[in-house]
């Protein structure tokens, strides 16, 4: 298809021609001395400083002449003088260098009047013409959905969201560290997998030609993290990107990133003290403080005692009978309709008791929630693959962290008996023959490494999209994801 050009975008192809005249518009490399990052600390008067960026500013004058060059990391001001650089080479940087480009520059470093670190330079080096120009207001892009198709542009011009990107960077550098440090190994499990599993979610399907099987992309990578431990890790993760074929808002995407940790001889409470020990350091590491401003909220995560509240009873409460003892879903949702807390159209798209339960859940406990809280006592038919508690088969070990109604992470003691978790996923096909579509497959290959033997185990798992939301009070989770994934513009 042929492109059609803007007259500001042919004006600048008409230079890169004038440039050729000169030298190669698109070289192949330049040496720097310095980031801009780190240019930004030299003392005056250092000499042979060599510099590279994308112009981002510039104020072109008679004999004299400032720009603004900008990396991910920083900004330096460049100053032109006729005299120093020479009147033709000057001339080219007036006439044919513009916002956009790229420019290589070399000189000694001084402070302006004004207190501006400043590059003198005698000497540069064009890098690259931007046959685009950037957009006209210097304080970037203004319109959502530019942004998310545009990153690019949008990384060049808006300070905000570089600190975004950028504390992700530091997020996955702390997350190796910590782990690391901690006695954690790295692994990585199969994205293409034959069984839906690890999680209550529909799935991606994909078909495999050379080895002709149906397959469905990752959910979770729990299942395998296990057989690691049953293979002898101690303490073993993934940093996992992970696909769920569901609807889309602002704390969910189809294609999203997560990290699940799994350790040997842990319950579920040596988890909770080991994520609080570690959201703490991580805070700490990306902002300076374990406050958090969120939406209008103040979240304080430097409390040793976060607060606790148990599902089973909590949600007791609010229907007001033991919702534990029913086994039918349509007689569960009678009792919820008779005691006028929702209406059968509330309820109409939810099938299964796991569904029904946790639409109350979200409804009147989760949406109460602010301040850092931890859930946990969590009713077994909702998570097949959990530790049933000692005192109460109907019940497992499971916690999650809350703030602002939104799920931090969850981990809980896990299932490790073979016979009992054989059970519950024959309990998740009998959910689906009711027509939930987010059940669990049986697993065989799981089955068959927990009967080979497992340890006690406790993991953890959370989405780093919707915790990078929460640290840099972004609305969407799209805000945080460099390259959400866009309808074609037609």
């Amino acid at each position: 298809m042929e492109r059609n050009f803007t007259e500001q975008e042919l004006v600048r192809i008409e230079k890169v021609e004038k440039i050729r005249e000169t030298c190669n518009p698109y070289p192949d490399k330049y040496e720097k001395t310095h980031s801009l990052k780190d240019a930004s600390l030299l003392e005056d008067g250092t000499k042979d400083v060599r510099l590279a960026g994308r112009i981002v500013f510039a104020r072109k004058m008679g004999k004299l002449s400032f720009v603004k060059i900008r990396d991910i990391e920083g900004c330096m001001q460049l100053e032109f003088k006729i005299d120093e650089v020479g009147e033709e080479k000057y001339d080219f940087f007036k006439k044919l260098v513009d916002i956009g480009d790229f420019i290589g520059a070399e000189g000694e470093i001084f402070t302006t009047q004004t207190g501006e670190k400043t590059l003198r330079v005698h000497n540069f080096t064009f890098l690259g013409k931007a046959l685009k120009p950037l957009p006209e207001k210097f304080h970037g892009l203004t319109d959502t959905e530019t942004k998310y198709r545009e990153r690019y542009v949008d990384l060049i011009m808006n300070e905000d969201t570089r600190k975004v990107f950028l504390g992700r960077s530091k997020l996955y550098a702390y997350i190796h560290k910590f782990l690391g440090e901690n006695g954690f190994l790295q692994v990585e499990t199969p994205i293409i997998q034959t069984a839906v599993c690890g999680a209550s979610a529909r799935p991606f399907y994909t078909h495999h030609n050379a080895l002709d099987i149906d397959c469905n992309l990752r959910i979770a990578p729990e299942t395998y993290l296990k057989q690691c431990i049953a293979a002898g890790y101690d303490k073993v993760y993934e940093l996992a990107k992970c696909f769920r074929n569901e609807g889309m808002d602002p704390e969910h995407l189809q294609e999203f990133t997560q990290i699940e940790w799994y350790a040997s001889y842990w319950n579920f409470e040596d988890n909770i003290k080991f994520y609080q020990k570690f959201i703490k350091g991580l805070l700490q590491e990306l902002i300076g403080t374990t406050t958090v401003e969120y939406q209008g909220h103040t979240l304080d995560f430097g409390k040793e005692n976060w607060q606790r509240i148990n599902y089973v009873e909590e949600l007791t409460k609010k229907l007001g009978f033991d919702f534990l003892d029913i086994t039918e879903p349509s007689e569960l949702k009678q009792q919820i309709i008779a005691k006028g807390l929702f209406t059968a159209n509330d309820l109409e798209e939810y099938k299964s008791l796991s569904q029904i339960i946790d639409f109350c859940y979200k409804k009147l406990i989760r949406a109460e929630i602010i301040e850092p809280t931890i859930i946990y006592n969590y009713p077994a038919v909702l998570i097949p693959l959990a530790r049933r508690n000692d005192h109460n088969q109907k019940i497992i070990d499971v916690f999650q962290v809350l703030v602002c109604g939104t799920e931090l992470c969850k981990a809980y003691s896990e299932l490790v008996d073979p016979v009992i978790q054989r059970k519950a996923f024959e309990d998740q096909l009998k959910a689906k023959e009711q027509g939930d579509e987010e059940t669990m497959d049986m697993d065989e290959t799981f089955l068959s490494a927990m009967e080979q033997g497992m340890p006690p185990i406790s993991g953890l798992g959370f989405g780093i999209d919707r915790l990078m939301m929460i640290i840099f009070n972004q609305q969407s989770v799209r805000d945080v994801v460099l390259f959400p994934l866009m309808k074609p513009i037609d």
